[in-house]
């Protein structure tokens, strides 16, 4: 089967042996890219210049690195999502802790070819969750598992300019597999036509996709030094397009079995403008806003490879911002202190909001902290907590959801907190 590129499925991410992860930025993105820019709420990336991981947010910052350094560290992402309501058949039903906790590592290597140019690597991911509500929600027929896992393996090269400008591009080769899937919250007997019933029984599958893929991209980006004092940075990062090859099952679907078949999922564009701000020799200031091209999602739609399609669900899924603001503070030659706080604007109205994409405004309180051991190596570490605001779900929320209908509506909604811890190195050579 395809799924169109505006299909909103919820993500979850890898690198290596990384299981999957609740999401903790707008729709189905994954923030966490390095422990350092962690203690400062992400506040100010692409225009930050501390080790190798800067290359991930704007490789044009590449230019403001000496030498050869190494960047690799890892976060833990703790969330605590719930979903709770009444369903119009079987009453109330709650699923507890529906998002998996998992640890996501990363790796940084960056390059001074010459006083011109530098050239870097990095690995990581830029989208991720995973969900699942467990068999004994009573709602499952709009949905009881997602998931995605990608790596993103980033290849770069800057030029600066000048003494004020510098830019720089990447080519991003991106790997993963994805699933999602509907089933029978009882047993029952779903009508395929005026006199004739098909009988499910509770956990079967009304829709279930799955694939597996390899697609390219691209990052974009530029810094401006206005003086000493104070810099600007803008990256762009484009969609990129996963045709996952696996395939579909389900009653819902309208046939027994299995088809082949393939899932696309287009991962949106982003853009991201910073400004880094030295106020004094010990303290800065530095911000963001990023744009996500969430609006690309507008439905989900099924076609197989014999022929056959079927719609699943309207999704109209809307731009999302994120805005960021972050501190630095050197206590010392040795020891640096971070802050930030930052508000992720939701990818979906009420309306439209699923259980299994429990999206929803966020708030971000963070801090970190730099140690250096000795001028080559330092090692930093990073805490954050975020605040997701309380909201509904109301399902079905269109007229195709047909069959998922027939177990009954689910007026409920979701809450919860994410905690995010990490710890990276950073070696200069």
């Amino acid at each position: 089967m395809t799924i169109s590129k505006r299909t909103p499925l919820s993500l979850a991410v890898v690198l290596g042996l990384l299981s999957s992860t609740q999401v903790s930025a707008a729709g189905f993105q994954l923030a966490e890219y390095s422990a350092t820019g962690l203690g400062r709420a992400y506040a100010g990336e692409a225009a930050m210049a501390d080790n190798a991981s800067v290359q991930w947010r704007n490789p044009a910052m590449l230019t403001y690195l000496e030498g050869t350094q190494v960047s690799g560290g890892v976060l833990y992402v703790e969330p605590n999502i719930d979903v709770s309501g009444t369903s119009s058949t079987a009453g109330y039903t709650e699923a507890n802790d529906i998002a998996n906790s998992a640890p996501v590592p990363n790796f940084y290597i960056s390059h001074e070819i010459n006083d011109k140019f530098s050239t870097g690597f990095a690995l990581g991911s830029n989208y991720g969750m995973e969900t699942d509500l467990g068999s004994d929600f009573k709602a499952t027929q709009y949905g009881n598992e997602a998931k995605i896992m990608t790596v993103e393996a980033v290849a770069s090269l800057a030029y600066k300019l000048n003494d004020q400008f510098s830019f720089g591009g990447g080519i991003r080769y991106v790997t993963g597999e994805g699933k999602i899937g509907a089933t029978a919250p009882f047993d029952a007997a779903i009508p395929v036509s005026q006199t004739t019933s098909i009988p499910v029984s509770k956990g079967d599958y009304l829709k279930y996709v799955e694939g597996t893929d390899s697609s390219w991209g691209y990052v974009l980006g530029a810094a401006w030094q206005i003086n000493d004092m104070n810099r600007i940075g803008f990256a762009y990062k484009s969609e990129v397009m996963m045709d996952f090859e696996g395939h579909g099952e389900g009653i819902g679907f309208g046939f027994m079995g299995k088809k082949d078949g393939k899932l696309s999922v287009a991962l949106p564009a982003t853009a991201e403008l910073s400004s880094f701000h030295q106020v004094t020799d010990q303290w800065a200031l530095h911000s963001s806003i990023n744009w996500t091209q969430w609006s690309s999602f507008k439905e989900l739609h099924a076609e197989f490879v014999d022929g056959t399609s079927s719609h699943i669900k309207e999704e109209n899924w809307k731009d999302s911002y994120r805005f960021a603001i972050g501190t630095t503070y050197s206590l010392s030659k040795k020891l640096t202190l971070r802050g930030g706080v930052a508000y992720d604007m939701s990818a979906v109205d009420d309306k439209y909001r699923t259980t299994t994409i429990p999206e929803t405004d966020r708030t971000w309180l963070s801090a970190g902290a730099s140690y250096a051991f000795t001028k080559q190596f330092t090692l930093d570490g990073g805490l954050t907590y975020i605040m997701a605001r309380k909201a509904s779900i109301n399902e079905p929320r269109d007229s195709s959801d047909n069959d998922a209908a027939k177990f009954g509506n689910f007026n409920g909604e979701i809450s919860g907190n994410v905690w995010i811890v990490g710890v990276q190195a950073n070696y200069r050579f």
